[in-house]
This record gives structure tokens, sequence and C-alpha cells, in this order.
């Protein structure tokens, strides 16, 4: 059973930063796919950033790039998401997400942590 389980997040202001992280059990940690992604009542849930197996490539949305900074630890199983710069459009529910699929982007993400609140104020 593959879990996700993250923690940070909170309140920052406008121009601060907050580091999210998270770490999965339940299958190869290499073998997966990991990924960011945020939701915001009323809008579809979207991808923040991620890799793919083993983590040689990452990717972010463009709405980020620049401010975040998405990494992987192997050995330790854990992926992190260092947020930067952060603006009110960034606040959302963050959640960890991993697929078993090695393809990018992956058609879906069917492992989902909890979920954590990002509130940036202004």
């Amino acid at each position: 059973q593959v879990q996700l389980v993250e923690s940070g997040g909170g309140l920052v202001q406008v121009g601060g930063s907050l580091r999210l992280s998270c770490a999965a059990s339940g299958r190869s940690f290499f073998a997966t796919t990991m990924g960011w992604l945020r939701e915001t009542p009323g809008k579809e849930r979207e991808f923040v950033a991620g890799s793919s197996w083993g983590g040689l490539h990452t990717y972010y949305a463009d709405s980020v790039k620049g401010r975040f900074t998405f990494s992987r630890d192997n050995g330790h199983s854990t992926v992190t998401l260092q947020m930067n710069n952060l603006k009110p459009e960034d606040t959302a529910v963050y959640y960890c997400a991993s697929t078993a699929s090695s393809t990018w982007p992956p058609d879906n993400f069917e492992y989902l942590g909890q979920g954590t609140q990002v509130t940036v104020s202004s």
C-alpha cells in the first residue's frame, strides 16, 4: 500500500518562503514518479512540480518556474518543495502525489497524500 505523508505548509506573507516535505512508502521509490499538485476551491487540481523515475529530470508548471524547487532523495524516499517568493495566487492545498508510470507527463497520479494548506497573505 503506497503511503505519502506530507509535512510543512502554513501561513506566510507575500514574498516569503515555505518548505513542504513528503515521505513515501509502499513501493520502490526509485521506480516511482513523484510530484506536487495543488488545489483551490472552484479550480481543478493542477500540477506544480515533479520528476519521473529516479529524478533525472524535473518539471515545473510555468507559474512556479524560478520560484519553486523540487527535489527528491531516493535514499530516504522523500521529496521536498522549496517555495520562495510566494504570491497570494499560490494559496492552495498542496498534495504530494505519486504514480507507478515511468512516462512524463503521467496520465494520472493515482496516489495522493492528505494535503497541506499553504496560505499566502498580502
